[in-house]
């Protein structure tokens, strides 16, 4: 192993590593060196504690799992492998950072002689992070017949894990432990029950929980004004955000894009403008997330310009606020605009594009008619960006073509998709025959969507229209009848409201 480390064949190194009978030995055995971590300075003759200090300061440049496997080789030489602290840091590492491995960290807890509540805790967190947050349970199992203490962490992590799970009866089980324990009043126990309740949209319980608490952080109101959100429940959302307000309890970032988001659903604007000026007056302005939300808000309130103004006067931008705008302008039917924004952000790589920005790019495309454009961006996201597109990015293509009345090459497309294909886009083409009086092309189309949602009314009413518009009377009357026999009703209509205000041309300029 040596030879190989001298040698720099790390992956002969790790490859003899993962087949070592003893963890401890194979660790001991990897002294490879990296140029970020400088073990040299670290002494066998220093004492237990200044070794305990030195080693501590060199997480500080862990970077890397491969920086972390050489740092915990050297907690092992040097002694600390059953230091609790030091342990501790190295299991953080695992089971908590983006770059951790949680693999490792049940290797390395496993070596662990006598781990404290705060490793068990930290093990449960970080596997209620992974695909299977299910085992996050095996843990806390082990804790009970160990007899380990329960504590206010650990409940409020594995609130978390049931809220990921959507498993209410076990969600209740664990709300009933932690009040058996005496945690349940402990503000992490109680807001992370709140959030959980509310992702079960039991929205009913998450009030009372919420109300019940004597004295209300910030958090505590985020967190019920986002269940709230979660549910639907918009107008109650805004009327806790100024509830909250009046109450003196000074709100934050994630408050004001909560908030925002139910003025957005309900395209209340007078509210919304309300709500930016409690943010003027907060000072946060100009926190990204902040912005981000307002320009989102504006736009689907109708007030692109106000968007847009926003977003000129960004000193700091990411791509939620790229591809926000570029939405906002789609939508509003200003295409050229939004893919002269994008042009700009791509030519002067003032942030990579990601799918979204794709999405807002073909729509924009498809409310201009731009056809060429949307069939340059659309094979520019694999080719230039190594982007694969996602069934929206197809529907939009299809969308494009359906509009301009190449619903053959829409047709082709589909059938040449990698991935499979929903019936929300050949509906889209279906309607798109519709507009174009393409009759062939609708019935097969039909068969696709039949094959898909057997029983969707709108599929029977655009196919026997058309009948009826080409004089086929009695296929009409087959479409009808079998639309009858099927049970097929149409869905009661919904409501809308519009709001007036004095129209004026919109002008931008690009900063």
């Amino acid at each position: 192993m040596r030879v190989w480390i001298q040698g720099r064949r790390l992956e002969r190194v790790m490859s003899l590593f993962n087949q070592c009978e003893s963890m401890k030995h194979s660790l001991v055995s990897l002294r490879f060196s990296f140029s970020k971590l400088n073990l040299s300075t670290l002494s066998q003759k220093e004492c237990f504690d200044s070794r305990e200090e030195s080693v501590m300061s060199l997480f500080n440049q862990c970077e890397s799992m491969k920086h972390l496997e050489q740092l915990h080789a050297h907690v092992i030489q040097t002694g600390l492998e059953q230091n609790l602290f030091v342990m501790g840091k190295i299991i953080v590492f695992c089971a908590v950072s983006e770059i951790g491995s949680m693999d490792y960290a049940l290797s390395v807890f496993g070596e662990i002689e006598n781990p404290d509540g705060f490793l068990w805790n930290t093990m449960i967190r970080g596997l209620g992070r992974t695909r299977q947050p299910e085992k996050a349970f095996e843990f806390y199992k082990k804790m009970q017949v160990k007899r380990e203490v329960l504590d206010n962490f650990t409940y409020s992590f594995l609130v978390k894990v049931c809220g990921r799970l959507g498993s209410v009866l076990l969600g209740k089980q664990i709300h009933c432990n932690a009040l058996k324990h005496g945690v349940e009043e402990h503000v992490f126990v109680r807001n992370t029950l709140v959030h959980m309740y509310g992702m079960f949209k039991d929205i009913k319980t998450a009030t009372h929980l919420f109300e019940e608490m004597p004295s209300s952080y910030v958090v505590a109101w985020n967190t019920i004004i986002d269940c709230n959100v979660y549910c639907g429940r918009y107008k109650e959302a805004i009327e806790l955000f100024f509830r909250m307000w009046q109450s003196g309890i000074r709100p934050d970032d994630g408050t004001f894009v909560v908030t925002l988001s139910a003025c957005a659903a309900l395209g209340e604007l007078d509210i919304g403008r309300r709500v930016h000026s409690c943010i003027d007056h907060t000072g946060l302005g100009n926190v990204v997330s902040v912005c981000n939300s307002l320009i989102d808000m504006y736009a689907k309130c109708g007030v692109v310009e106000a968007a847009y103004e926003i977003f000129n006067k960004m000193k700091v931008r990411n791509i939620v606020s790229w591809n926000t705008i570029i939405q906002a302008l789609a939508m509003h039917g200003h295409g050229d605009e939004a893919l002269e924004l994008f042009s700009k952000m791509a030519e002067e790589k003032l942030a990579t594009p990601d799918e979204v920005t794709f999405l807002g790019v073909l729509s924009a495309c498809s409310h201009g008619g731009m056809v060429e454009e949307g069939r340059r961006y659309f094979y520019a996201m694999r080719r230039d960006y190594n982007i694969q597109p996602t069934i929206k990015h197809y529907g939009s293509m299809v969308d494009i073509l359906g509009r301009a009345g190449l619903v053959e090459e829409a047709y082709q497309l589909i059938k040449s998709m990698p991935i499979e294909c929903n019936s929300i886009v050949w509906r889209t083409l279906l309607a798109a025959c519709r507009v174009h009086g393409n009759l062939e092309l609708a019935e097969r189309v039909r068969r696709h969507v039949s094959e898909l949602e057997p029983d969707h009314s709108s599929d029977y009413v655009l196919l026997s229209n058309m009948y009826a518009s080409s004089g086929q009377w009695n296929k009409m009357a087959r479409v009808r009848k079998s639309m009858h026999i099927r049970g097929v009703q149409k869905p009661k209509p919904g409501n809308s409201y519009i709001g007036f205000q004095p129209s004026h041309e919109v002008r931008f300029r690009l900063n």
